[in-house]
């Protein structure tokens, strides 16, 4: 390894602007899928294969960047994950094909696998040893905030100015660019770990700090998928319970998804880890209750209690696997951890929505959604029982 001055010690608040920024695009064409699917005519499945392709972007930066990251330094790979969000910008700004639409959804992906993993443990470096537990809860909360955040600003622009599809992603690219220039002066160390292997692998770490990994990968992904769900089929729900394609309620279902995966984090950051985790699985248990009340009832009030209780799913499950892993994962480590709980966070998170997509094309939203729910449902409360278990 090499000999490195420590990094300087700055604000983890600042730090996580990047996350924010790199969020605010990741979920920003969710109220506008309803417009491209009428302009272009793609299915619902369509419609989910366009947001895994997300996902796949996300999964495969997640296999390099915490390895570069911990290798190379934060910044070298951090940059330009906020560079290729920009690109993205611009694509969804154009598009004029699913196939443009897929590209740009690539992208954003590979952008948000760079930031979970090397942005956001960079923004742990920047606190110092500490204020770990404060700078995981900015990262953390950066993200959910940055995600809820997206959806409502491209909801509201898209109802009240003229190019809907256009004005977000410009927003958007002036955030990243400011962004960008927090990176640039962050005060970070490099390289971390210049210890030898290959650069693309499944992200690994130490056999003694996988239990904790494993702990927060049980309960993150539950709830995250169920965020993914709300995300991607989310405002197919409410056109089938509503009969409303509204972009603005549409964005604001996610920005309150997302606000309650906020909330949740700031309420629960004095509870221990195991507390946080149960409850997270708690959570996603209950949320997929609400979910079957509000497709077999159609009732509205029941998708506002399904995104509430999803966006606190996620929140506590990444608070919980995040602190685990800035209080057991040494530095050096860190990034990978992190793309480690993301990779099995989200592999599910694309997996489940997709086949449920193409599920509600054969046989209506309503049985698609019921089988997600009892799946979901199942994993959620075999969390639960992993993390009781783990303390005795």
């Amino acid at each position: 390894m090499a000999v490195v001055a420590p990094s300087r010690v700055g604000s983890p608040w600042l730090a996580a602007w990047p996350v924010t920024a790199v969020f605010v695009l990741s979920n920003a064409p969710t109220p506008l899928y309803v417009l491209w699917q009428h302009r272009l005519g793609f299915s619902a499945g369509t419609l989910t294969v366009i947001f895994a392709a997300y996902i796949a972007g996300l999964l495969a930066a997640l296999l390099v960047a915490g390895r570069a990251s911990d290798r190379l330094g934060r910044k070298p790979v951090v940059l330009p994950g906020v560079l290729l969000a920009l690109v993205a910008c611009g694509l969804f700004a154009v598009a004029t094909s699913v196939l443009a639409l897929a590209v740009a959804r690539l992208l954003a992906g590979i952008a948000v696998g760079i930031t979970v993993s090397a942005g956001m443990a960079a923004v742990v470096d920047v606190g110092g040893r500490e204020r770990a537990r404060t700078s995981t809860l900015a990262a953390s909360t950066a993200m959910v905030f940055g995600a809820g955040l997206g959806p409502l600003l491209a909801g509201a622009l898209s109802e009240t100015l003229p190019g809907p599809t256009v004005t977000i992603f410009a927003v958007a690219a002036v955030l990243l660019l400011s962004a960008a220039v927090v990176v640039i002066r962050l005060p970070l160390r490099r390289p971390v770990d210049s210890g030898a292997g290959g650069w693309v692998r499944v992200p690994a770490v130490p056999r003694e700090q996988r239990k904790y990994v494993v702990l927060g990968i049980a309960v993150f992904a539950p709830g995250i998928t169920s965020t993914s769900f709300v995300l991607s089929l989310g405002p197919a729900l409410l056109a089938s319970v509503l009969g409303t394609s509204n972009r603005l309620l549409a964005g604001a279902t996610a920005f309150v998804m997302f606000g309650a995966a906020t909330a949740v984090q700031f309420a629960a950051k004095r509870l221990e880890v195991r507390a946080i985790l149960l409850a997270g699985a708690a959570a996603g248990v209950a949320c997929m209750a609400a979910l079957l009340v509000a497709v077999h009832a159609q009732w509205i009030a029941a998708i506002v209690v399904t995104a509430v209780l999803a966006g606190a799913a996620q929140g506590l499950g990444q608070l919980g696997g995040l602190t685990l892993i800035s209080t057991h994962v040494p530095e050096r480590r860190r990034a990978e951890a992190n793309a480690l709980l993301n990779f099995g966070g989200y592999l599910p998170a694309a997996l489940l929505p997709v086949g449920t997509g193409y599920l509600s094309d054969a046989l209506g939203i309503t049985t698609g959604t019921t089988v997600f729910a009892a799946v979901l449902a199942l994993s959620a409360l075999t969390a639960g029982g992993i993390v009781w278990r783990s303390a005795r």
